[in-house]
């Protein structure tokens, strides 16, 4: 049997504070997705303003970190033309999003979950969704 230990709502919640925080404070309004370790949504943000395409992206960024336990962004470096992961973005019904914005959400060793943002560029997502990570940590390590 295993033993599966995945995000909870509390938590979801933080992570999204934390990106909410770093989207307030670059003036960019983000869409933000928060999945347990498979891929399913638990928890869902969309900032006043953020775009409504970006909520699919974001959607699909938290998926791919957590189900494939690989950050977004490396999937971008790799998946070029002549590399053997190229075309890997039209998996899964084209679900796999190799744009920087994605990442697995890693507790004590295991992914728990995945984080994915989208309004910004690339960029600016990431910083969004490490910032979302960070918050997660600090209210770990210093539980109230």
């Amino acid at each position: 049997m295993l033993t599966i230990n995945r995000l909870s709502q509390t938590e979801a919640h933080l992570l999204i504070e934390g990106a909410r925080r770093k989207a307030i404070e670059i003036e960019v309004p983000m869409c933000i997705a928060i999945v347990d370790e498979s891929g399913n949504m638990i928890s869902f943000d969309r900032m006043d303003g953020a775009k409504i395409t970006s909520i699919t992206i974001a959607q699909d960024k938290a998926f791919t970190a957590a189900a494939a336990r690989k950050a977004t962004h490396e999937y971008n470096a790799a998946c070029v033309p002549g590399n053997l992961v190229f075309g890997i973005h039209t998996a899964i019904g084209g679900r796999l999003c190799v744009v920087g914005g994605g990442l697995p959400v890693v507790v004590d060793g295991a992914v728990v979950g995945g984080i994915g943002l989208s309004s910004g560029s690339p960029q600016q997502d990431m910083e969004c969704a490490e910032a979302g990570i960070a918050y997660l940590e600090q209210h770990l390590s210093n539980p109230r």
